[in-house]
This record gives structure tokens, C-alpha cells and sequence, in this order.
């Protein structure tokens, strides 16, 4: 700035030397003026110099007056350099407070959007909070109100169950209640036959308690479940009915947080189909939901002790169980069988039922004497009587327990089960210890002089054993997701028919008296369909099957009464009515039997009679309160049973205080028995209503 200042200072001042000098430069001649070149007087040096001196002062005051001037505009011109500066300085300033406003104004914008963002954000968690807030409040006021389970020092506690009105109806008289005795349908032409039977009952009414604990490793439960389908000895419907509360499923568990589980105490077998997975909640057993507590014939389940491991996947199960044992005999052991002990009646002094349910006395005639009668001898019959009783519960002697393996599958589809298991069954024999040496031991026919029976037996016992078990699977399958469901199920092998609805027997005894299997199986076909929300259809046909297992031979003899026979002195002839002279000459009396016939031994023999089950006999009279008593009853070992049901129920109320059920069923069952001696087989067929109105606990 300073350099370009002084720049036009100097061009000023030059022009301004150069304006003097034009000023101080001779004056031209006016126009027409001539001057006179010869007559006039050049100014002398001295006088140039003089005007010279005059003009240079002159110039100089102009100099002086232009310093002055210039100095003057020096320090103005300073001045404005200094305002210049002073207001590029302001400028720079406003413009650095202008640029910071501007970048605080930018900073301002994204913390009015950041702002914004954080109220619409707050104002959605607001939302948020308000909405679970509102249903954590409605979750804590339904939890008051209606409470998922009871807490009680750290665990949870969730009542079940139902009550119950139940009405049946059987077109032929079982006296077992609303509960079907499957084995116990009466054959054609029985007494029982004749007459229907109906019922009202509250029995079926099932009260349950879940108990849960959680722990930093697992999971404690237990499963507490009872109905009053039991009655004490002293229980009848006469009055007060008095019908006692029994066990069904008093568990407990601990399962880990990996799903390994250790169940123990009384509840479901590990062969009773789960709908998911493998558990022993009461709730996942896939059990006929129809109205009869037997459930159906080929149904295959056990309620006992047990014990049992889990290991459960994401869509797979797998376990093991130990449970209680118990061993069902039947057999006909007519004829010289030998005596064993597979079990007995409960002991008085423990926990299992010591009763019988009624003794019948037997009198049979074992043999004839000769009594003199005055003058004449007549044969006199001796006569022996044998109580057979029958007891409330046999409980057998088990060698071990059951031992039961399970797998199943939940690919997404349907649930898949392969299962096993494996019985043992002990007992002692006493081969010399008949059912014809306890009658007539030691006796000799006195036609013939032989034994006809060993005598009582002195022979030591003889241990023996037997391994029994069998497979089984199952699959349900939705062909209509949540609309319509199928399955099967089935279970084989020998000695398995205790897990059966119909409890068939498991094992009968050869001709030896050893014990030997009952092949046994069980099959069940179910549809279960919800066309509506309230409404739910079901059909179940199944069936219990028990294999023939016969074991008669001509050496399993059976000896009926002896007859009266007279046998001459000194001779062999022995006659049953002695003329006079024969009797003048002497003899004696005694018991002569026929040859012995071959005898029905083990399960559905042949040689079983069924002559009674194709007979209507009338009953007589026996005096007591009754005032009858059955005529020729129908014996024939069952073979299988077969039954189909259709039924529904229909919800009149479900929701958070529970469900109101009404429901129907109806049953067709047939029994049916193994042919006998005579070609003679039995059946039995049983139409069955029932009806139910209940109340589930929610």
C-alpha cells in the first residue's frame, strides 16, 4: 500500500515540475504583434538566473505546499491504512465470528435434528414403555386375579384336575362300575347276560397338584394326581358310598438345564405313549380321551412304581426305566400238576391287600369203606372238603423289575415311538405235589390194586425261571394341522398282557407245572378331529389278544369221584352191586376209578369244557338273602377283546376360569373265548352309552 502511495506521490510531483516549467517558458507574441528581433535586449545570465532563482522559489513554495500537502495525505493515507487494518482486522473477525456462528448454527441444526430424533425416539419408548407398562400391569392384575400357579418359598404350585357328573349304560350286567371291566363281559347265556346295568357316579372326579422349583442348574417338579375309582372294603353304593381317594400319580423329577431328567415314584409307564416327546407329566400322555376310565381295548398303559432317565432333544427323546413287576397267572392245571408258589395274597402285617373276596367249600367223595350195617355191609363214602378262596390281590413273588427302553422322534410332523421290555418271572415247584395226590394220595383202586394217585409229596423243590417281554411302537400323525390327527399302536411278545386295558394274563403252566408265556398282543387305531374350536370328535378301535397255549397229553390225567365197588374175597371179581350170595360169601367194599381221561392244562386248552356257555340254565334256590344262586356259568379263557367307540366333547365355556365340557360316548365290545373240549367256544357282545358333564380346574 505504502509503495504504491508513493509511487503517485512522485508522478504528482513530476507533473507538477513539468506544469512550472511550461508556466516559466516565454510568453508567444500576440497575433499581429511582431517583435523586433534587432531592437530588442537580451536579458543578461545574471537576469536568467535571477528569474530562474524567482521561479525556483516560486516552485519551492509550491514544493513546500505540496509536501505539506503530501505529508498531510501521508497521514491521512496512514490513518486510512490504519482504519484499513483496523476494519480488515474486524472484517477477519466478523468474518471468523461470522464462520463460527455459521458452524455453531450447523452445530445447533444437528443438535435441533439429534434432538428431535432423541424426543420421537423418547416419545416412541414412551409409547413403548406406556404399552408395557399397560400389559405388564394387566399381566401383574391377571396374575393377582387369576393366578398361573401359587408361589410358596420360591416355588410354584399349579392346582389340576376336574369334577366330574358321569352316567353309563350297559346292555348287559358287569357290577364294575362306570369303569369297564373289560375281562369280566359277560358271556351269552349267563345270568349276567339277561339284565342291563346303569349308574350315576362322581367317582372319575381327578384332583392334581404341580409342584416346580427352579435352580441355577435345572429344573425341580413334582406331579401330584388322584381320583376316587377305589373303594374300601366296606364300600358299596347302598348308602354314603364311601369311596376313598387313590394314588395315580405321585412323582417327582429333576431335570438339568443339558435336559437330563431323574424321575422317580409312582406314575405312568414308559410304554404309555406321550404326545411329545418322552415326560411323565400327566397332561402329555396320548391316553384315548374318551369318557370310560378303563380307556380301550388295546390301550397300552401302566400306572406303578418306577424309576426312569430322560434325555430329551430339540426334535428326539431317549429312556430307560426300572418299574414295578407283577406277574398275572391263569391256568387250568386239572390232572396230576404239580403245586407251585408264584406269589400269595397280601401279608396282614404290610401294606397289601390281605382279603379275600369269598371261599367256596368243596366236598368230594375220595374213596368208600365197608361198614357193617347189621347183618350186611354196605360201602360208606368218605368224603373230603376243600375251601378254594379267592383273594382281593394276588401279589406275586417278582425276581426283578420290569426293565423298559423308549426312543422317540418329533421330526415336525407327527410323533414317532420304538419301545421294549423285558420281564422276569420266578416261582418253586413240587413236582410230587399234585392236585390228585392232595385228594386221593396214596389211595389204590380195590379193583385193581393199583395207586391211583402218588402219594403226598416228599420230593425237594425245584427253582425255575422265565424271561418274558416284548416290542412295541406308535406313530400320530395331523393330516389336518390341529384339525385332524391319526394314529396306531401296538405291542407284542410273550408275557405282556398285564400291560393291556383288558389285564390279560402273562404266563400259565405246562404239564411239568413249570411256568410258561402267554403270547400276548395289544393294537389300537385312533382319529381324533376338532372341526370347531368347542368341538372335539373322536374313534378308537382296538383290541387285546391272549395266544393258546395247551399243554394236555395223556400224561396229564384228571380223576374224577371214585364209584362204589364190591370185591370178592379171594378173587379179582369186584362188582358195584353183589347179588346176595357174593355178599354171603364175603368181600369188602371200595372206591374204584375209572381210567383216568386226558385233562385241559394251560391257557384255552382244548380239552377245556365250555358246555355251560352255549346253555341257558335256570338258576335254584339257595335260601340265602339273595334268593338265588347263577346256574352253569360260562368258563372259557378269553382270547380277545375287541372294541370300537365314537364319541365328542363340546366346550360350553373355556377361558381363564376354567372349562365347561359336556361330552357323549358310545362303545361296542366284544369278548371272546377260546373253543373247548366240545368245539364249544364263547362271546360275549356289550353296547355301551356314556355321558358326562365336568369342570376343569383352569
Amino acid at each position: 500500500m505504502n509503495l504504491r502511495f508513493r509511487a503517485a506521490a512522485a508522478a504528482i510531483l513530476a507533473l507538477s515540475f513539468v506544469a512550472a516549467y511550461g508556466q516559466t517558458s516565454p510568453t508567444p507574441a500576440a497575433a499581429g504583434k511582431q517583435i523586433a528581433i534587432g531592437k530588442t535586449k537580451p536579458p543578461t545570465v545574471e537576469e536568467q538566473i535571477q528569474e530562474l532563482r524567482q521561479a525556483l522559489q516560486s516552485q519551492q513554495g509550491e514544493i513546500d505546499s505540496l509536501k505539506t500537502d503530501l505529508a498531510g495525505k501521508d497521514a491521512q493515507l496512514k490513518l486510512a491504512q490504519q482504519a484499513a487494518a483496523s476494519a480488515q482486522s474486524a472484517a477477519a473477525k466478523a468474518e471468523a465470528a461470522a464462520t463460527s456462528q455459521q458452524q455453531a448454527v450447523s452445530d445447533s441444526a444437528a443438535a435441533v435434528t439429534t434432538l428431535e430424533t432423541s424426543v420421537a425416539g423418547l416419545k416412541g419408548n414412551q409409547a413403548a414403555l406406556a404399552a408395557t407398562v399397560t400389559e405388564q400391569t394387566a399381566k401383574i392384575q391377571k396374575a393377582i386375579e387369576a393366578p398361573v400357579s401359587l408361589h410358596y418359598k420360591g416355588i410354584g404350585l399349579s392346582p389340576t384336575g376336574f369334577l366330574t357328573g358321569d352316567l353309563y349304560w350297559r346292555a348287559h350286567g358287569t357290577g364294575g362300575g362306570v369303569a369297564t371291566p373289560f375281562s369280566a363281559i359277560p358271556y351269552e347265556h349267563g345270568d349276567a347276560y339277561s339284565l342291563s346295568e346303569v349308574g350315576l357316579t362322581g367317582q372319575q372326579s381327578r384332583l392334581g397338584l404341580i409342584v416346580q422349583g427352579k435352580l441355577g442348574w435345572g429344573t425341580l417338579r413334582a406331579y401330584i394326581e388322584g381320583d376316587f375309582l377305589a373303594s374300601a372294603t366296606t364300600a358299596n353304593a347302598n348308602e354314603s358310598n364311601s369311596y376313598v381317594f387313590r394314588q395315580r400319580v405321585m412323582m417327582a423329577e429333576a431335570e438339568t438345564n443339558s435336559h437330563w431328567t431323574l424321575s422317580g415314584g409312582q406314575g405312568w409307564s414308559l410304554a404309555t405313549e406321550n404326545a411329545k416327546g418322552i415326560s411323565i407329566a400327566p397332561s402329555s400322555i396320548a391316553n384315548p380321551i374318551q369318557i370310560d376310565p378303563n380307556f380301550e381295548a388295546g390301550f397300552v398303559w401302566l400306572r406303578g412304581g418306577n424309576f426312569r432317565l430322560t434325555k430329551s432333544f430339540a426334535k428326539a427323546a431317549f429312556a430307560v426305566a426300572v418299574e414295578n413287576p407283577q406277574l398275572l397267572y391263569t391256568a387250568s392245571l386239572a390232572g396230576n400238576t404239580p403245586y407251585a408258589v408264584l406269589g400269595s395274597a397280601g401279608a396282614s402285617g404290610g401294606f397289601l391287600n390281605a382279603a379275600i373276596s369269598g371261599s367256596t367249600p368243596v366236598t368230594s367223595i375220595v374213596n368208600y369203606t365197608n361198614q357193617v350195617d347189621g347183618a350186611t355191609d354196605v360201602a360208606v363214602p368218605v368224603y373230603k372238603t376243600v375251601n378254594s378262596c379267592a383273594n382281593l390281590a394276588n401279589i406275586s413273588f417278582n425276581q426283578a423289575p420290569d426293565l423298559l427302553v423308549k426312543a422317540t422322534a418329533d421330526p415336525g410332523r407327527g410323533h414317532y415311538e420304538l419301545f421294549a421290555i423285558a420281564r422276569f418271572a420266578h416261582e418253586t415247584i413240587y413236582p410230587g405235589e399234585t392236585t390228585n395226590s392232595n385228594l386221593y394220595g396214596g389211595l389204590k383202586d380195590i379193583a385193581t390194586g393199583v395207586a391211583i394217585a402218588p402219594a403226598l409229596s416228599t420230593a425237594g423243590s425245584i427253582s425255575n425261571s422265565v424271561r418274558l417281554g416284548g416290542l412295541g411302537a406308535s406313530a400320530r400323525v395331523p393330516l389336518l394341522p390341529n384339525k385332524l390327527t391319526v394314529g396306531v399302536k401296538g405291542l407284542f411278545g410273550p408275557g405282556v398282557g398285564r400291560y393291556s386295558s383288558t389285564v390279560l394274563s402273562d404266563v400259565t403252566a405246562n404239564a411239568a407245572g413249570a411256568l410258561e408265556p402267554i403270547h400276548n398282543a395289544s393294537g389300537l387305531f385312533t382319529v381324533e378331529a376338532t372341526p370347531a374350536p368347542r368341538l372335539q370328535l373322536y374313534f378308537y378301535y382296538g383290541a387285546d389278544y391272549a395266544g393258546r397255549e395247551d399243554f394236555a397229553s395223556s400224561a396229564s390225567t384228571s380223576l374224577a369221584a371214585p364209584s362204589a365197588q364190591f370185591c370178592l374175597t379171594g378173587t379179582t371179581t369186584c362188582v358195584t352191586a353183589p347179588t346176595a350170595a357174593q355178599m354171603a360169601a364175603g368181600g369188602a367194599w371200595g372206591g374204584h376209578w375209572a381210567a383216568p381221561a386226558v385233562a385241559a392244562v394251560g391257557y384255552g386248552s382244548r380239552h377245556l369244557s365250555n358246555s355251560a356257555c352255549l346253555v341257558n340254565t335256570a338258576p335254584g334256590y339257595n335260601g340265602s338273602s339273595t334268593g338265588f344262586y347263577p346256574g352253569a356259568s360260562c368258563s372259557a379263557q378269553i382270547r380277545d377283546v375287541q372294541e370300537g367307540t365314537a364319541g365328542y366333547w363340546y366346550d360350553l365355556y373355556k377361558g381363564d376360569r376354567g372349562r365347561l365340557r359336556q361330552g357323549f360316548q358310545y362303545s361296542y365290545l366284544v369278548r371272546e373265548g377260546w373253543s373247548g373240549a366240545e368245539g364249544i367256544g364263547a362271546k360275549g357282545i356289550e353296547n355301551m352309552l356314556f355321558t358326562s358333564f365336568r369342570y376343569y380346574l383352569p
